[in-house]
């Protein structure tokens, strides 16, 4: 079926819209699912591995969903340009396994996320300079205790700059329309897990060959205290090159996934380094 002509204003409006549907959508469905299962249906038995264990402040779900349905217009805007790039023959992405090599598929999907790291990893910490954090990045760490709302939780400055990622990636390297999809479903589960405050992973995943690379809800949580380790978005590691791991992910993390809780961390000690630097 032919698609229309995007370049009309008209139909650039409601594939916006259309897209728009989809992301939003998808935010709230995962979100949902993810704060349903682990708050509303299971809490006693997820309680120990609640990284922290003060009350969200009031009305911050509400003010989360309002900036993520801010993002989710961004990452529409940015979708439909990306559509009308590759109707212009501009983008990259292709429907027909045959276009290139089988082994291409889960390459493509690797190099993606590799990519995205490395990008994120890099404007994570120039969002948190001191002259640029109270403007693009604060709106984010306003939920110094993270929900599965915080995910998309951006200013629309941070926001513009989460979106300029893909149609970019897409000019440069061919994606398969589903593995571009499995990409985008990637990111949203992983940045839900890493804002849920429960740890979901078990016990020593953290020393596992697989587990150790892989970012989590404490891994997480100890950067919206700390302010300056623990950067990543997938994966951990530019933070393990470049030395910004938190010296007190391990020790939390064996904590939070022990079956008899060890000796609490002091409260000082993780929030001693907050700041924006």
């Amino acid at each position: 079926m032919e698609l229309p002509d995007f370049t009309n204003l008209a139909w650039f409006l409601t594939l916006t819209t259309a897209i728009f549907a989809v992301v939003i959508g998808r935010y709230l469905l995962i979100a949902g699912l993810f704060y349903t299962i682990f708050y509303l249906w299971f809490p006693n038995y997820w309680k120990n591995k609640k990284i922290n264990e003060r009350q969200y402040k009031s009305g911050q779900f509400r003010k989360e969903v309002g900036w993520s349905t801010i993002t989710a217009l961004i990452f529409a805007l940015s979708g439909a340009i990306t559509v009308l790039l590759w109707q212009r023959g501009y983008i990259k992405v292709y429907n027909e396994t045959t276009a290139y090599p089988l082994w291409w598929l889960p390459v493509s999907l690797v190099l993606a996320l590799v990519l995205h790291e490395t990008y994120y990893y890099w404007l994570h910490r120039w969002m948190h300079h001191p002259k640029i954090f109270k403007t693009v990045h604060k709106v984010h760490h306003d939920s110094n205790i993270t929900s599965p709302w915080t995910a998309f939780s951006f200013h629309p400055i941070e926001g513009f700059f989460q979106a300029l990622f893909l149609p970019v990636l897409l000019l440069l390297i061919p994606m398969h329309l589903y593995v571009l999809i499995i990409q985008l479903t990637i990111m949203t589960f992983s940045s839900v897990i890493n804002h849920l405050d429960i740890e979901i992973y078990p016990k020593n995943f953290h020393k596992h060959f697989l587990g150790r690379w892989l970012i989590g809800a404490t891994h997480h949580s100890l950067h919206h205290k700390q302010f300056r380790y623990n950067y990543g978005l997938y994966f951990t590691f530019w933070d393990k090159w470049k030395h910004t791991e938190s010296p007190l992910y391990e020790r939390l993390f064996e904590e939070k996934t022990s079956l008899v809780k060890a000796q609490k961390l002091d409260a000082v000690q993780v929030s001693d380094t907050r700041n924006a630097s």
